[in-house]
C-alpha cells in the first residue's frame, strides 16, 4: 500500500499505473456515494472521470503537495462539487434523505427510494415559495443561515432558522398526511 505522500508524488509525474489503482480503489466509493443523487449510472461514471482528469490536473500544477487530507477524501470532493454543479445545470431538485424530516420510512417500506424522491420532490413544490426558496438555498444550494437572511432579507438567522424548521414541519406533514 502506497503513502498517500507518494501517491501525490507519482500522480504529478503522470505515473499511469498509480493513477489507474487511485481510479480503482475510489470508483466503487463515489458510485455509492453518487447514488444518494438519483443520477444515472452513466452520468455518474462521467463525472468521476471529469473528477480523476481533474485531480490529475491539481497534481501536475502541484497543488497536491498541499492537502492535509487523503487522496480519496479530496477526490470525492472534487466529485461532489462536480456533481451538484451538473444537477444545477440540468436544473434538477435534489432534495436530501438527511433532511431534516424524520420520516419513518420504515413505515413506508412499499415506497421505493425513487418513490421517496419523487414524494419529496411533489410535496416540496406545493410549500410556498418562502419555503421553497428557503429549503433550496440551504440544502440543495448549500447556503448558510447568514446567506439566506440576506439574500431573502430577514432580520436575523434566528428568523431563519425558525422558518426553515416550520417548513421542515409543514413539508413532513404533508407526506405523512398524504401517504402515513
Amino acid at each position: 500500500m502506497m503513502s498517500d505522500d507518494l501517491i501525490k508524488a507519482e500522480l504529478s509525474l503522470e505515473n499511469s499505473k498509480v493513477l489507474e489503482q487511485v481510479y480503482r480503489e475510489n470508483k466503487g466509493i463515489f458510485m455509492a456515494f453518487a447514488k444518494r443523487y438519483d443520477l444515472p449510472d452513466e452520468d455518474i461514471i462521467d463525472i468521476y472521470q471529469d473528477a480523476i482528469v481533474a485531480l490529475v490536473e491539481h497534481a501536475k500544477k502541484g497543488k497536491l503537495s498541499q492537502l492535509n487530507c487523503a487522496i480519496s477524501t479530496y477526490l470525492i470532493g472534487i466529485g461532489k462539487f462536480m456533481l451538484l454543479n451538473h444537477l444545477k445545470k440540468k436544473r434538477i431538485l435534489f432534495v436530501p434523505f438527511d433532511i431534516e424530516l424524520n420520516i419513518e420510512w420504515d413505515d413506508l417500506e412499499h415506497i421505493h427510494k425513487e418513490q421517496q424522491v419523487q414524494l419529496l420532490q411533489t410535496y416540496f413544490l406545493k410549500l410556498g415559495s418562502h419555503c421553497q426558496k428557503i429549503l433550496e438555498m440551504f440544502y440543495y444550494r448549500e447556503k448558510k443561515l447568514d446567506d439566506i437572511v440576506i439574500a431573502l432579507g430577514y432580520d436575523n438567522k434566528d428568523v431563519v432558522k425558525s422558518q426553515k424548521s416550520r417548513c421542515i414541519k409543514q413539508l413532513r406533514e404533508l407526506i405523512e398526511t398524504n401517504h402515513g
